[in-house]
């Protein structure tokens, strides 16, 4: 896609690399992580406005460090370097980069002695987030040194006349609390950037770039009423209309009213060509009396897989599939130290489609966060219930129920779970939570209804807060909350006795119990 301006991120392992694209992108520009060894001679076939090295683990001092290119440095446009991203910078433009005398860990102030540009409007004392045991102790020839701290006396250099800047601390995480700010004296005073990099300039090019590879051929789109499902299909729907076929797989394992609301958005209210598999019937036969967690995920895949070809060869013909593929599954694919290659989830990828049904892939978010996908979804006019939805595991309430899955117990989730949904969107701070649902535990325990006893089922409610569900703390839903869940489900749910509350953190607990 045509971006008009742009940053290119290289970057050298970092755990705050996309955390910076982030960054960059909610100031309107548009930027994308590449790999530390990306040729100059490549970036300079894209002409991006300006370059950020990112941080990383690694000393440039030993013998294998990530390197880059040493022309990087003769593109001619600006550079910014984060702490190993300006150490490298030292290293490579003849400076002497050596052990700090004391490491620097966590939050330090800084003095500033020469505001511009990065520092202009910023106290010349400054709460900064640090993270290095290097430093750069002489400064290569053209550079001066523009920060401070008491251990480290080089934190911040520039070299005025070739645009190159070097930080030692870390911009993009929140601690740094004008770490904005100065990241937009970079893109805007720095580098020229234009700022027009929104939801509605993407969507129309988009559009264009969709049509343009369609042309007469139709796509087939695996719709499950995810967020990033839909919203691909909303956007392509927006770019060609009829020629997109939607097909959307109830395999009875999903929320209440879930099936319904997806049925009525898409083929109704978008008026999407949407072929509905009512499968609910052939998932739960063949999940009778299983008990095992990752043989219910594979009878789930395959069962998906066999039905969404079946429709597939109905509808006729495509030449394309579509996929909610978002930018983090694309950066963890081209990760370059070492890091995790992508395994795309066996649901979102239809992987294990039939030789004879070969598409060509499309992927309209690909260059999105999920927190952009929002954005576009709300500019297509896709309703609030869709775009803010959870993330939902792709076998659905079979990993919530521990034990068999059948019609009843399904239903008894279903039931307990749509109370929970229902108190914590009172919460003022529901949009924190990342996910909150309940789960069916195969106990049963003794309780008193009325003058009975009971021996019934135990319901565990679980809410985690997370940023991109690779890690999750448990979030500290208020008691009176808790209170009304607890009283609504025992009270409402036939065959419910017992709620407990899940306070277990991920690692070493999963978000999902199975």
């Amino acid at each position: 896609m045509s971006h008009h301006d742009w940053i290119a991120i290289l970057d050298f392992g970092s755990q705050y690399s996309q955390l910076i694209a982030r960054r960059v992108r909610e100031q309107n520009v548009y930027c994308e992580i590449l790999r530390h060894d990306t040729t100059a001679e490549a970036l300079r076939a894209r002409a991006p406005k300006g370059v950020i090295l990112s941080g990383g683990p690694a000393s440039v001092l030993q013998p294998a460090a990530p390197d880059c290119d040493p022309d990087l440095f003769a593109l001619g446009v600006p550079i910014l370097g984060i702490c190993y991203g300006m150490q490298l910078m030292a290293h490579r433009l003849d400076g002497r980069v050596a052990p700090g005398v004391q490491r620097e860990y966590g939050r330090t102030r800084i003095s500033i002695t020469h505001p511009e540009p990065l520092f202009i409007d910023v106290p010349s004392e400054l709460p900064v987030w640090m993270s290095h045991g290097d430093q750069v102790q002489t400064l290569p020839s053209g550079f001066i040194t523009v920060a401070s701290t008491s251990s480290c006396p080089h934190t911040a250099i520039a070299d005025p006349a070739r645009h190159f800047y070097g930080i030692q601390f870390h911009p993009e995480v929140a601690h740094t609390v004008q770490g904005r700010d100065i990241l937009r004296r970079f893109l805007f005073d720095v580098c020229a950037c234009s700022g027009d990099w929104t939801m509605r300039q993407f969507i129309e090019e988009s559009i264009q770039t969709i049509r343009d590879r369609v042309a007469e051929d139709h796509v087939l789109c695996g719709l499950s009423g995810g967020v990033d499902s839909s919203i691909a299909a909303a956007l392509l729907h927006r770019a060609i209309g009829d020629q997109l076929h939607c097909v959307f797989v109830d395999n009875g394992l999903l929320r209440h009213g879930e099936a319904e609301q997806v049925e009525r958005t898409f083929g109704e209210s978008f008026g999407m060509n949407l072929t509905v598999a009512h499968a609910q019937d052939l998932f739960l036969d063949r999940l009778a009396g299983v008990i095992d967690p990752e043989q219910k995920r594979k009878i789930i895949g395959n069962t998906f897989i066999e039905v969404f070809t079946e429709e597939a060869r109905k509808v006729g013909p495509m030449r394309f599939l579509a996929q909610g593929t978002l930018y983090p599954d694309v950066i963890e694919s081209i990760s370059p130290i070492g890091g995790p290659s992508v395994t795309i989830k066996s649901h979102h990828n239809v992987g294990g489609l039939p030789a004879d049904l070969k598409f060509e892939l499309i992927e309209p978010l690909r260059e999105l966060f999920k927190d952009e996908v929002r954005a576009l979804g709300r500019e297509l006019g896709v309703p609030d219930i869709i775009v803010d939805r959870q993330p939902f595991p792709g076998p659905g309430l079979a990993v919530r129920i521990l034990g068999e899955v059948n019609r009843d117990r399904v239903q008894l989730l279903q039931q307990a779970d749509l109370r929970v949904q229902q108190e914590i969107e009172k919460l003022e701070n529901y949009a924190d939570i990342w996910q909150a649902f309940a789960v069916l535990l195969p106990i049963q325990t003794v309780g008193v209804m009325g003058d009975e006893r009971t021996y019934e089922n135990v319901a565990a409610v679980r809410a985690v807060q997370s940023l991109d569900g690779m890690t999750a703390d448990w979030f500290r839903l208020p008691y009176d909350t808790l209170g009304a869940i607890s009283n609504r489900i025992i009270n409402e749910v036939r065959g419910i006795n017992r709620v407990v509350y899940d306070i277990s953190s991920k690692p070493p607990a999963t978000i999902e119990w199975e």
